[in-house]
C-alpha cells in the first residue's frame, strides 16, 4: 500500500503509518482512520495547551480520551476527563476541550465530516 493522506471511502485496511497526520493548527494533528457515507472514525493528538476552539455541526460525536487529560465544555458544561473517559455530542450541541496533558482523542461521527476531506 502506498502512502497517503485520507484514506478512500470505505477502504477496509488502513494502517496507522499510512494514515498520514494533517495539521489542525495550534498543536493539534488530525488522522482521518476510516469512514463510510454513515460513520468516520477520526484521532486527534493534541500538545499540552492546544485549544480546540467551541463549535458546532450537524453530526453526531462520541469522544472516546486515549490519552492525557483534557478540560471539555458541551453546551456550557464543563468537566475535566481523562483516559477511559467518553463524552456524547448530539448534533448541534457546542463543545470545546483544551489540552491539559498531551493527548488523543478518538472521535466517531454519524454521518461522516465531509469538511474533513
Amino acid at each position: 500500500m502506498c502512502k497517503q493522506q485520507i484514506p478512500e471511502k470505505g477502504q477496509r485496511w488502513l494502517t496507522h503509518k499510512d494514515a498520514l497526520p494533517q495539521d489542525g493548527g495550534s498543536g493539534m494533528t488530525r488522522r482521518i482512520l476510516a469512514y463510510t457515507d454513515g460513520l468516520m472514525c477520526v484521532e486527534n493528538t493534541f500538545e499540552t495547551g492546544a485549544v480546540g476552539a467551541m463549535h458546532s455541526h450537524p453530526h453526531t460525536q462520541i469522544t472516546y480520551v486515549a490519552e492525557g487529560e483534557f478540560a471539555f465544555t458541551i453546551d456550557g458544561e464543563t468537566r475535566i476527563v481523562r483516559k477511559g473517559d467518553a463524552m456524547v455530542k448530539e448534533n448541534g450541541a457546542e463543545h470545546g476541550c483544551t489540552c491539559l496533558k498531551a493527548g488523543i482523542l478518538l472521535e466517531i461521527f454519524h454521518p461522516m465530516r465531509k469538511d474533513f476531506l
